[in-house]
């Protein structure tokens, strides 16, 4: 547990070291205030953000791979790899050490966009259980999407590659749970349903937490965290 907080803190750290987690910080909250404050702080509209949820997860799905994409690749393109294989930190410390800090900066990068129920609570009176909702189901999606981009970024000494790795996934499982499931036959069709980021997010954002989520989430994204470690291993043992 010591080696764990020991990687989490010094990745951490370096988000803020360098000049890409200011810039997914500066951009992510511009960009959500920018496509979101016309549209949910307009007198007469209703007082929700499910505006602000259904376009945040889509600039999620190109933050948190620029995030996640350097968290292994850059260690082994810089050849400190070799340097944490020789470590007391074991492969399981690293790499849940980088993934916790990940999740740590994405919510710190979701603490500036707290603006717009502040400014909504001026301007109207919000209901503050499908705001909590969807700040919740968007932090689990943050972290699965960063969990995706951590097993690409332990294939690669490429930062491009899983970042466009990470991204294709996202976009070919939104079309195989959309489109794709609408065309599937029976019994397909409804376990693509089951993979939707959408519809678990839309329930979210209607004040719905259910566990069934919450749970595929975190397991989800701790079993991918986990798929992580086995390119790490085998070049160890290689």
């Amino acid at each position: 547990m010591s080696a764990l907080t020991a990687v989490m803190l010094r990745e951490l750290g370096s988000f803020f070291r360098t000049p890409v987690g200011w810039l997914a910080c500066a951009i992510f909250a511009f960009l959500s205030a920018l496509f979101v404050a016309p549209q949910a702080l307009v007198p007469g509209a209703p007082a929700t953000l499910r505006s602000f949820f259904a376009i945040a997860h889509w600039l999620l799905l190109f933050v948190a791979p620029a995030l996640s994409m350097r968290l292994l690749a850059e260690e082994r393109r810089s050849g400190t790899s070799e340097t944490l294989m020789t470590s007391p930190a074991s492969d399981w410390a690293v790499v849940f050490g980088k993934h916790v800090a990940a999740c740590c900066f994405l919510l710190i990068m979701l603490v500036p966009t707290l603006a717009l129920p502040i400014a909504l609570e001026y301007a109207s009176d919000p209901d503050y259980g499908p705001i909590l909702a969807g700040y919740l189901g968007l932090a689990l999606t943050g972290v699965l999407y960063l969990s995706v981009g951590l097993l690409f970024s332990s294939l690669t000494s490429s930062q491009v590659i899983a970042f466009l790795g990470t991204l294709l996934f996202f976009v070919a499982l939104a079309f195989a749970s959309g489109t794709g499931a609408a065309y599937a036959p029976a019994p397909l069709d409804a376990v693509l349903r089951t993979l939707s980021i959408d519809a678990r997010l839309a329930d979210f954002a209607r004040g719905v937490i259910d566990t069934k989520h919450v749970v595929f989430f975190l397991a989800t994204s701790t079993w991918i965290a986990a798929l992580a470690v086995v390119p790490l291993e085998f070049r160890r043992w290689r």
